[in-house]
């Protein structure tokens, strides 16, 4: 097994991402991931002279996405109807954070 990556460049990579690792993790994320480099090697084997390189795999795909039109949109109060809870105009939601209590 050839090395493609060094515990240097994992730990560089970890350091970026800001994922601790320790030295025994950072050793077997070495071996990991040479191991799924070479995995691959058997792509490279394949003779791909004269293929043309593709952007999407369905050819010619052209944008799909609709136009951007503006439309009719709720009122505040429409909007604020069926909501369990609101106060000054607002939706009121219970907080996930800090001291708890709604917002």
């Amino acid at each position: 097994m050839a090395q493609h990556v060094t515990e240097r460049d994992v730990r560089d990579i970890a350091e970026y991402t800001r994922i601790h690792l320790d030295p025994d993790e950072i050793a077997k994320m070495t071996v990991d991931l040479n191991n799924i480099i070479d995995s691959l090697k058997p792509i490279t084997e394949y003779d791909l002279e004269g293929v043309e390189p593709t952007f999407h795999p369905i050819g010619s795909l052209s944008n799909v996405m609709r136009a951007d039109v503006e439309v009719k949109s709720f009122t505040q109060a429409e909007a604020l109807s069926n909501a369990p809870a609101q106060q000054d105009g607002n939706f009121l939601i219970p907080s996930i954070l800090g001291e708890g209590g709604d917002r």
